[in-house]
């Protein structure tokens, strides 16, 4: 009996050090994981301090201060231009109540933008007839052009603006950086129906270098929908939100401040434009088809650097520069049935330095056209297709179980309070491209204030299309190049 007993006494201690030893081990494995993980800092007071100053910022004092800048940049050859490069917000006199209403009107906004992309993709997958489209010789009015055609931005004159310079004498145009779009237009004189702009309208007669197309003109015939009236081309594009532009298709003098000017650009003078384009003269369009300024110019690159939308800096717009050494670089893909949209080569996701287990086909394109991966200069949330979404999200909430979560706000469905913080440890986020390749994000760029009281919100979104789409919040600081001659995007942080 008495042996019984030790031998009893002997495996109840043995069970409790076992246990012991047990959670040790789990904590210093739940511990380990914590430190194993990698992470960087997101700045909370800065990013509040700088989202409150937007909304007491003077445009025109901004603009006034600015002007000289459109007309100072140096180009290293005389085929190489560059030009500034503003956010919206700062050239735009913000109306809204608070920096939560400023949000939310930017993300409704960029989901009208997104359903735009996506409507011209699925016209192009559908194989719309182009003849069907081309009323060459009949004489119609501007009205009588309905036929709907989506093409670039939607709801909003864009995130970002350009200074360029349209007609001889040269006159100034604040004009909507789109790479989602190919046709580049203006509004002109007389106007049957003009938004308001911050420039005066166009006035053609005042050009010696605006020409008429004619409709047989090789630019004319490559536009979606065109009409012919007196035998000069007409030219409609429409947006996914019901907005769209009317007018006539020339040719002008596009200048880029002091870097040099380019005769002969087609582009349209609108007559007849309806929409929320307010700010803007127009439209940049910087596609990859036929009609976008990059492929009438013949450029072989052009890069941009998006400061960030609550900042009051500018950038750059750069023609034929060279990429940047140090830049990630990324397979830049076509589309067989659509021109317009770049296709990158992303084969993965990181977070906190771990990739994040995703199905092969989760940005790849299908030989339909359909899926895949662009990057766009006019969306702001990078969308990713539902189910990558998801991967990425759950892997990043797991990540931050120390950060108090509150409600989703809009199209985020996860947010955190962040009020009693000045600065906080979060987890990496990355994009992963062919040959170990990655772009690793600043915190600022995928955790954004929606308020001004310390709301913070993981800033991307799930799509219901099979589609994803790289946005602007991303891109901010980041150095963005396309080698259009080599099919390659680079990637550079901190070369605004």
């Amino acid at each position: 009996m008495a042996m019984a007993n030790k031998s009893f006494v002997f495996f109840t201690i043995a069970l409790s050090f076992s246990l012991s030893v047990l959670r040790s081990t789990s904590s210093r494995s739940l511990s380990s994981e914590a430190s194993e993980f990698s992470t960087t800092v997101l700045d909370v007071s800065a990013s509040l301090e700088q989202a409150q100053k937007l909304l007491t910022l003077n445009p025109e004092t901004l603009e006034t201060n600015n002007l000289h800048d459109e007309v100072t940049t140096s180009a290293s050859s005389s085929s190489s231009f560059s030009v500034r490069l503003h956010s919206r917000d700062t050239l735009l006199n913000p109306q809204h109540k608070d920096y939560k209403d400023l949000v939310l009107t930017r993300l409704n906004r960029d989901s009208a933008r997104v359903n735009s992309l996506n409507t011209k993709l699925q016209l192009a997958l559908n194989q719309v007839n182009r003849s069907d489209l081309h009323p060459i010789e009949t004489e119609l009015q501007p009205e009588d052009l309905s036929t709907p055609v989506s093409s670039g931005i939607s709801q909003g004159s864009g995130e970002y603006f350009s200074r360029i310079g349209v007609g001889r004498p040269s006159k100034l145009f604040y004009m909507a950086l789109d790479t989602g779009s190919d046709v580049t237009w203006l509004q002109c004189k007389p106007c049957s129906d003009c938004f308001q702009q911050s420039d005066p309208i166009f006035e053609p007669s005042e050009s010696s270098s605006y020409s008429s197309l004619s409709c047989d003109a090789s630019q004319c015939k490559a536009l979606d929908i065109s009409g012919c009236r007196s035998g000069k081309c007409l030219y409609q594009v429409s947006y996914g939100d019901g907005s769209f532009t009317v007018g006539d298709f020339v040719t002008e003098t596009v200048s880029f401040g002091n870097s040099g000017s380019v005769n002969s650009v087609a582009l349209g003078c609108g007559h007849d434009n309806e929409g929320l384009f307010v700010g803007s003269a127009g439209l940049l369009g910087l596609g990859g088809g036929p009609l976008s300024l990059t492929s009438q110019i013949k450029a072989s690159s052009f890069s941009y650097c998006l400061v960030d939308r609550d900042s009051r800096e500018s950038s750059t717009l750069d023609f034929n520069s060279a990429t940047p050494s140090d830049s990630v670089t990324a397979s830049l893909l076509k589309n067989s049935k659509i021109n317009t949209f770049y296709y990158l080569g992303l084969t993965g996701m990181s977070i906190g330095g771990r990739p994040v287990s995703l199905p092969p086909s989760a940005f790849s394109m299908d030989q339909s056209g359909r899926g895949g991966i662009i990057i766009d200069s006019g969306t702001a949330i990078t969308r990713f297709q539902s189910e990558a979404y998801n991967a990425i999200r759950d892997e990043f909430r797991r990540l931050t179980q120390n950060l108090r979560s509150t409600n989703g706000f809009a199209l985020f469905d996860t947010c955190y309070d962040l009020s009693s913080l000045r600065s906080v440890s979060v987890p990496t986020v990355a994009f992963h491209f062919s040959g170990g390749r990655l772009w690793q994000l600043p915190a600022k760029n995928y955790l954004i204030p929606v308020d001004a009281s310390g709301t913070f919100c993981f800033a991307f979104a799930p799509s219901s299309q099979a589609l994803s789409i790289i946005g602007n919040v991303q891109q901010q600081g980041t150095r963005v190049s396309f080698d259009l001659a080599n099919s390659l995007v680079g990637f550079s942080p901190n070369k605004c």
